[in-house]
């Protein structure tokens, strides 16, 4: 069962078993993905459908920081139940330990070795991470790993 199948089916789950959060959260991401259809005139492969279910994560985690900054805790805790239901799709999140490991190795392919070579070591990076760990937390080791 691919990405979208899944989706849809947790939606029907969802609408039987009267999980209204669980139901709209799905909606959100199911609406996204038929927009990126609309756009591109074809249903959606399922790395881009990732890509997407990345895309929300990501808007929800910085809407998270912004909700507790300004003292939200009603939308905090809305937000947070939302990342967990959009997190259940994506991918196991690599760890920092396991990041790192994946920065040292691509830093000695590409001879990455200072500031100046941030833009190789990324491009050859970020294929290897994508979808699987945050790119805030990708790129903080890597300003770490080049000074």
């Amino acid at each position: 069962m691919n990405l979208a199948e899944r989706l849809n089916e947790d939606m029907k789950l969802a609408m039987k078993s009267g999980e209204k959060f669980r139901l709209q959260t799905i909606r959100m991401v199911r609406a996204s993905i038929k927009n990126q259809e609309i756009e591109l005139r074809r249903p959606l492969e399922d790395n881009e459908l990732l890509n997407i279910m990345s895309r929300e994560l990501k808007q929800r985690r910085d809407s998270l920081q912004d909700f507790e900054r300004g003292g939200r805790e009603d939308l905090v805790s809305n937000v947070k139940a939302e990342i967990e239901i959009i997190s259940e799709y994506l991918p196991r999140q690599l760890t920092e330990e396991e990041v790192k490991a994946i920065v040292v190795q691509t830093m000695q392919e590409t001879g990455a070795s200072s500031k100046a070579d941030l833009g190789k070591l990324m491009g050859a990076l970020m294929p290897k991470v994508k979808g699987i760990a945050d790119g805030k937390l990708v790129n903080a080791i890597v300003q770490q790993s080049l000074q």
